[in-house]
């Protein structure tokens, strides 16, 4: 269902590849947008348990694109180092795939808000702003299908040297 890395030699561990949505605080989801266009919007997530989680309004692009089509991609890039002189970058980044939706269980979505604020706000509560919004964003949960992390061969190595 899912197309196998080209550059297999570029994949990243698994648990790499998680580690870097758990620790990236934005990444880009693309949806398919009206009349089929694609539509990819820079979003702050939540890694957790094999889902990602975002926060957004109860109305706009996204939340009719995902009514109208329930899968989604969203991309996390955690290095981009252009390197001039060879004309090319030293990069890291993952994709994932999978269905999203509007979380509808009020508990579910209480849950997943209290997380994502925590999760960029330690040590606050956020229980008073989360009551003031509840009515006024929706959260939306992807389940992750399939998930790939490539990064340069130049940054392989790198890792490599240092490991031994």
């Amino acid at each position: 269902m899912f197309r196998e890395m080209r550059r297999k030699n570029q994949l990243l561990p698994h648990e790499e590849a998680v580690q870097i949505l758990k620790n990236a605080t934005s990444g880009v989801l693309a949806l398919l947008g009206d009349d089929d266009y694609p539509y990819a919007v820079p979003m702050s997530h939540l890694y957790q348990d094999g889902r990602l989680y975002f926060h957004c309004a109860v109305t706009g692009h996204k939340v009719d694109a995902i009514r109208r089509h329930g899968k989604a991609s969203f991309c996390v890039v955690a290095q981009d180092d252009v390197k001039e002189e060879t004309f090319t970058t030293h990069f890291c980044s993952v994709i994932a795939f999978g269905s999203i939706r509007i979380v509808e269980d009020e508990k579910e979505k209480r849950a997943a808000i209290t997380a994502l604020a925590q999760r960029f706000s330690p040590g606050r509560d956020p229980s008073r702003e989360i009551a003031g919004s509840m009515g006024h964003m929706h959260m939306l949960v992807m389940d992750i299908e399939h998930l790939t992390g490539k990064e340069a061969r130049e940054l392989m190595m790198q890792r490599k040297e240092h490991a031994r």
